[in-house]
This record gives C-alpha cells, sequence and structure tokens, in this order.
C-alpha cells in the first residue's frame, strides 16, 4: 500500500498481492501461496464438503446461532467455507470479504457460487470490512491470510473492537489462528477483551490450527453438554462428516466451562 493510499482500502494495484497457484491431484484440488502450507483444498469428487478439519471445527457456530440469517467472512481463499454455508444455509444471506484480486480470479478453479442476492465476494481488506460493515452479521468467519501468514491488520484490537461491532446482539466471532504459540495466546487475549473476557479455544487434533469462538451475550454461557445433535438446517448427508468436530467444540466447552 502507498502512502497516498486511504487507510484500510484495499489496493488496486494487483502487484502488491502475491499470487497464489493451483494443485491438483489424487481428485482434490489446493491453493497454495508456497509449497510449505496448503491454504484451502476441494475434494472435487465431494466438492460440498469441508475437505481440511478446522473448516469443520469453524462450523461448530451452529451450536451457538443454529439458523444465522446474515454470515460475513473474512478471507476467500479457495471458498470452502463460502461454498458450504452457500450450499447448506440457504437461508442465510452471506458476505465475503477479500482482498487480494488474484485469489478472487480463481473462484471458478473453486466452484465458489456466482454472486447474486444473497452471495457476495467483495474486494476489500478485512479491518475496512469490519469498521464500516455494510449490515450486522449473526455469524462472522475470520480465516484471513497472506503469503506472510496472519497479517497483522486482522489481529489489532482494534479489528477485534469492530469485530464485536460489527455484530448483531448474539452473534457469533468465530476466528481460526494459525500462527506461533505466544501470537495464538496474544490473539486470544484480545479477542477476550472485545467480547467481555469470555472466548472459547478450540484445537484441531493436530494441534496446529487454533479455532476461536466468541459471542456477544451469553451464548457461549448457555451452551449446555449432552447427546449431540443434529443441527435442523443440516441434512444427514452434510452432517456426518461434522460430527467429530462439533464433538470437539462441545468436549473442549466443557473443559473449559462446566
Amino acid at each position: 500500500m502507498s502512502p497516498s493510499d486511504p487507510p484500510g482500502d484495499a489496493p488496486t494495484n494487483t502487484d502488491v498481492h502475491v499470487k497464489p497457484y493451483v494443485q491438483e491431484a489424487g481428485g482434490k484440488r489446493a491453493l497454495h501461496f508456497s509449497i510449505n502450507a496448503v491454504e484451502s483444498r476441494i475434494d472435487l469428487r465431494h466438492p460440498d464438503r469441508l475437505d481440511i478439519e478446522y473448516t469443520r471445527l469453524m462450523m461448530g457456530f451452529l451450536l451457538l446461532q443454529p439458523e444465522p440469517a446474515r454470515i460475513a467472512m473474512i478471507g476467500l481463499g479457495g471458498g470452502s467455507l463460502a461454498r458450504f454455508c452457500h450450499r447448506h444455509l440457504p437461508g442465510a444471506h452471506i458476505d465475503v470479504a477479500e482482498n487480494n484480486p488474484h485469489v478472487i480470479a480463481l473462484r471458478e478453479h473453486f466452484l465458489v457460487p456466482a454472486d447474486s442476492e444473497r452471495f457476495a465476494v467483495i474486494q476489500t481488506d478485512g479491518a475496512s470490512f469490519v469498521r464500516l460493515p455494510p449490515r450486522r452479521y449473526d455469524v462472522l468467519l475470520v480465516d484471513g491470510y497472506d503469503a506472510d501468514g496472519l497479517p497483522r491488520s486482522l489481529s489489532t484490537q482494534r479489528f477485534f473492537d469492530h469485530c464485536a461491532q460489527a455484530l448483531q446482539p448474539g452473534g457469533v466471532l468465530v476466528m481460526n489462528v494459525y500462527t506461533q504459540p505466544a501470537r495464538q495466546i496474544q490473539v486470544l487475549e484480545r479477542i477476550r477483551r472485545s467480547f467481555g473476557g469470555v472466548a472459547l479455544s478450540v484445537f484441531d487434533s493436530e494441534r496446529t490450527n487454533c479455532v476461536v469462538f466468541a459471542c456477544h451475550g451469553p451464548a457461549l454461557g448457555s451452551l449446555r453438554p449432552g447427546p449431540l445433535r443434529r443441527p435442523r438446517v443440516l441434512d444427514g448427508a452434510a452432517w456426518s462428516p461434522l460430527q467429530g468436530a462439533f464433538a470437539r467444540v462441545l468436549a473442549a466447552w466443557n473443559e473449559a466451562f462446566a
């Protein structure tokens, strides 16, 4: 971003953005910024499934907001969460903020839905999006990474304050925090500060991705352990691959709050 750019606005010069590339093997298509990490992956045989564990954990917001009307996402990547929510939550309006035009240009490679009355991909910086959101949301999913990892603009105290303000009463923030342990702790502390001191962190089975849930109001405290039930909005085919992840979220809640 040049000094003349308005603060927080997405640069229009595509040269400032790293261009991702696509690899395909074994019936799966992956988005990379480097060979060392997979940013997103789609199983072309089952394109509506969530192929990476942390994305299934992020859908745990349905335990807290079972029928969201408005969902926002920061970070399109390969569109896994956008594609899943568009397919399985037909009552939800979905806005996706993505600042890298090269990522947006690959949306058809990853079967991201076309823009419509209930779905839109917006080229903008995530911090700008939550600072001046087009509407308030029931769910805000943050999974915005670039070639260098988690951008500073998506981990400041001001950013999380704006996330809280962008949510409806009872709204849920869900963030994938993939970074060094010390920075994970810092991010979690800032989320707690913006959400009344309460947040739930859930690690994937390899303890590389940490998914954090925070809510306006008492939603986290009102969650109760018990038999895991299929959310009403999901059919059996969509629910089956999510059960293990949802059980992991409930187990983490039980350990933290029960």
